[in-house]
């Protein structure tokens, strides 16, 4: 396959072996690439045991070695990130004209450096995706002032070399023009990875319970949600707490959980396998997500596709409240106070049968418009790239 044809993403985890929005977002990219005809290299570092897995829609490239990516209280290591950026920029060199674009992400920030400097005059696209961007004072509170003050330094620049951006919400948008972007960014219409294949949504399951779904790390404030359920179960008789994943939070929820007396209608269930998640998203009150920052919000849409409605928190790093139209799909708590939170839970939950279809409802329109491939499809008319030619997809078919 020619040049042209070609295409690399490059971030230093991939879905399913490392779990999050960001592995899933760029794994569903990596198909939806390859389901247009392009060969797609996805240069990573190991996260399995054995041999490299194979993938149908794409090629995975161990460019390093396993990384030990987050200290014990869920911050990015900056030597992993330094580690994973030199094996990229030295990949990139060795492939510099391999690809007709690479889509980077920006975060770590590293990355943007490592690609930006691999593929000077090589006549390859580069992308840089925005999973988010902070402002100095979100970079302080995260890694400490020195750190933190030069962490914004480095955002700064690499915004500033950045020749296509790409993003996924209008604050990202609006942030990246102010810290410096020259050209305005692509913003994605979605990143839904096609259609969730769910029973049609019912009622919530009785007793009622509220379902957190995610890591348990500072910024997701999960100990909210404890005091927010113990106030609302003074107006919902039995509403229970289900809290999935852990982190280093775990610790402070559960802890919250014993202040509230709450020990006999909260559980802790963990991580758990899809077909679990499915059923416990099916049948749960509402999902709620108290998270200070998110670039997208993805539990919203997958909520959604099962009738369940949201609560979420309005803050100025969080992007996801840009999925919900009151009242329709969910409910934006004006803060993560007990009081505030456990108000929205109420409303949500108290929307019963008709907050749960016109949720469904909302899901259903999102999937014809709010796609990974339309997002694709955005990137590859901003780059501008022409889409494989019959011979060049046949070609790839074949080749074993």
């Amino acid at each position: 396959m020619s040049r042209e044809n070609r295409i690399a993403i490059a971030y230093d985890c991939l879905f399913p072996y490392s779990t999050g929005g960001g592995e899933r977002q760029y794994r569903a990219q990596a198909v939806a690439f390859g389901d247009k005809g392009f060969d797609v290299d996805f240069l990573t570092a190991v996260q399995w045991d054995g041999s490299t897995p194979r993938e149908e829609d794409f090629r995975v490239v161990p460019i390093t070695g396993r990384l030990s990516l987050y200290t014990d209280a869920g911050v990015r290591r900056i030597p992993a990130a330094l580690r994973y950026a030199a094996s990229l920029f030295s990949a990139l060199v060795r492939r510099r004209r391999r690809y007709a674009a690479v889509l980077v992400s920006g975060l770590p920030i590293f990355n943007v450096f490592a690609a930006r400097l691999a593929l000077l005059g090589s006549g390859t696209k580069l992308v840089v995706d925005y999973l988010e961007v902070w402002h100095r004072r979100q970079w302080i509170e995260y890694s400490g002032a020195v750190t933190g003050t030069i962490a914004w330094i480095l955002q700064r620049a690499a915004i500033a070399v950045t020749p296509l951006a790409t993003c996924h919400s209008q604050l990202t948008a609006t942030r990246l023009r102010r810290e410096g972007l020259r050209r305005a960014p692509q913003v994605s219409p979605g990143l839904i990875d096609g259609a969730v294949e769910v029973p049609t949504p019912g009622p919530a399951a009785a007793p009622p319970y509220v379902l957190y779904v995610g890591r348990h790390i500072p910024d997701k404030r999960v100990e909210v949600l404890p005091a927010a359920v113990a106030t609302a179960r003074e107006s919902i008789p039995g509403l229970q707490l289900v809290v999935l994943g852990t982190g280093p939070s775990s610790e402070a929820v559960r802890a919250e959980v014993r202040r509230v007396g709450g020990e006999a209608w909260t559980r802790f269930p963990g991580f758990v396998s899809d077909a679990e998640l499915n059923e416990l998203l099916h049948g749960a009150a509402c999902l709620v997500n108290p998270s200070r920052r998110e670039g997208y919000g993805l539990v919203v849409v997958e909520a959604n596709a099962h009738g369940v409605p949201v609560v979420l928190v309005a803050d100025e790093g969080n992007a996801s409240t840009e999925l919900i139209d009151a009242g329709v799909n969910g409910v934006v708590s004006p803060t993560a106070s007990p009081t505030d939170l456990s108000r929205a839970i109420r409303d949500a939950v108290d929307g019963g049968d008709d907050l749960r279809r016109s949720s469904r409802a909302w899901y259903d329109a999102a999937v014809d418009t709010r796609t990974i491939r339309r997002t694709v499809e955005g990137i590859l008319s901003a780059l501008p790239l022409p889409l494989p030619t019959p011979s060049a997809v046949k070609t790839k078919e074949d080749s074993p």
